[in-house]
């Protein structure tokens, strides 16, 4: 019976010294909310546009073809493919050197930023 009392001083020694101060209770947590302001774009700068209509740039360069595209959404990053369009599978790397002799949209079709655009293309000193 001894051994039990002594169990039970200690539980009641140990709660009424937690509650006097003994332990102390940690504050609850704090949220906090930052809020970062967008600047509003300025009434001049260009909204891209969602879709657009295909320009005819057959007979443009092939780079001139592409910035067109770039500008036409206002996405300097709208990429755009091409081929040669001899059949002799030559690669443009240098597009300022090459020409546009067809394109796989047809001028005036709706297109978005995921359309495919192909554009078949020449050295600019050959014929289409």
């Amino acid at each position: 019976m001894t051994s039990r009392r002594s169990v039970l001083g200690v539980a009641l020694l140990g709660a009424l010294l937690a509650g006097c101060g003994g332990a102390a209770t940690p504050p609850p947590p704090v949220t906090v909310t930052v809020t970062v302001p967008v600047p509003a774009p300025s009434a001049d700068a260009p909204r891209p546009a969602k879709s657009a209509e295909m320009p005819d740039l057959v007979g443009a360069g092939l780079q001139e073809a592409q910035n067109r595209m770039q500008e036409l959404f206002g996405n300097p990053l709208f990429v755009t493919v091409s081929h040669d369009a001899s059949g002799a599978g030559r690669q443009q790397l240098l597009d300022r050197n090459w020409k546009v002799c067809d394109q796989n949209v047809a001028p005036g079709t709706r297109i978005t930023e995921d359309s495919r655009i192909d554009f078949g293309a020449v050295k600019v000193e050959e014929r289409c």
